[in-house]
């Protein structure tokens, strides 16, 4: 006579092999939850790239109304879709970051004050 499990749909298992698992407890792991997230990933990197720009350019006008002697011009903003255009089968170009890392508030690198003397 044959038998299914419709439990754990397994195959039958010989009186000694199931005297082996009788009593045990089985261990599962836990659920892994992966959240829901009201923006995709792709959304929330454009966001954060907007907010980002937002903030360089607000620091960028600081600099051209300050005393500073060299503001470099901002790349093409990543939402600009002009700069961006790309035929089918090609890499989209790279966007620029718009941070200024090399920046340093103050004089100009060529400012000689000796010159001035």
């Amino acid at each position: 006579m044959s038998k299914m499990d419709t439990q754990g749909m397994s195959a039958p298992l010989s009186p000694e092999e199931a005297a082996k698992y009788k009593g045990k407890p089985q261990e599962h792991k836990p659920w892994v939850v992966k959240p829901n997230r009201l923006f995709t990933e792709t959304y929330a990197k454009e966001l954060k790239i907007l907010i980002n720009e937002v903030l360089d350019e607000r620091e960028h006008k600081k600099r051209m109304e300050g005393p500073y002697d060299n503001v470099e011009p901002l790349p093409p903003s990543y939402f600009d879709t002009e700069k961006f255009k790309y035929y089918v089968g090609e890499e989209e170009p790279p966007y620029e970051d718009w941070s200024q890392p090399h920046f340093h508030a103050g004089l100009s690198p060529d400012y000689k004050p000796q010159y001035y003397q």
